[in-house]
């Protein structure tokens, strides 16, 4: 998303551009093709005149919508809804990567975009981790859990900025890393309803994950800079 520096590159930026990021395997690692995959559509955007803070606050509504939509349907008992969550998280990391790319390649830094990025991906992932209160027999306890972590694990990046180093983007549950997995269950979950008894164990391991991310992202924000 829009950014106010190069330090302050969009998570969605490839493993190769932050070597010091740490070793832990995460989807970031991928990035590169993937940017490469949207760049003419970028070039694009940028020539028509979008920019990065547009698609920010699209991606951020969208967010909300789908998350309206999904929340619906699981209240109704719809389980189909669950499929637009693998869909929307996919098409999401896509837009965070063209605003991301909109931002550094088409000179659309700001400070503006700087608070959008982190704002509008904590309110994004909340949007769209709540409609998991509805699954029959979910944890509450976990799924809030889950959402707080996720906003937590954001900000310790950005903290490392506040202490002299760059955005922390350490794995190995990352935002991408969340959208492939709660994806991946999505689909498992609408194709085998039978394992939905075994959500909330996704949920302690994703929330175990995201821990240990934190504490990842805390320790080596604090590390001095070689």
């Amino acid at each position: 998303m829009a950014l106010t520096s190069v330090d302050q590159n969009h998570d969605d930026v490839c493993l190769d551009a932050h070597p010091n990021q740490g070793q832990t395997m995460s989807v970031y690692a991928l990035k590169s093709k993937f940017q490469a995959l949207l760049r003419p559509l970028v070039q694009r955007l940028a020539q028509r005149g979008i920019s990065a803070n547009q698609v920010t606050l699209l991606a951020c509504a969208l967010s909300l919508l789908i998350g309206l939509i999904l929340s619906l349907c699981l209240f109704y008992g719809g389980m189909w809804g669950l499929l637009l969550l693998p869909i929307f998280l996919f098409v999401r990391m896509a837009m965070n990567a063209i605003d991301g790319m909109l931002a550094r390649e088409h000179a659309q830094q700001s400070a503006l975009g700087g608070y959008l990025n982190e704002l509008t991906d904590v309110v994004s992932d909340a949007a769209l981790y709540l409609p998991l209160l509805l699954l029959p027999g979910s944890s509450s306890l976990l799924v809030w859990l889950l959402i707080l972590q996720a906003a937590l694990s954001e900000f310790a990046g950005v903290l490392g900025q506040v202490h002299g180093n760059s955005r922390r983007y350490d794995g190995p549950m990352g935002k991408s890393d969340r959208a492939l997995w709660l994806g991946l269950f999505a689909i498992i979950w609408f194709a085998f309803p039978q394992t939905l008894a075994y959500s909330n164990l996704v949920f302690l391991i994703l929330n175990l994950a995201l821990t240990y991310t934190i504490y990842r992202r805390v320790r080596n924000g604090l590390r001095p800079q070689e």
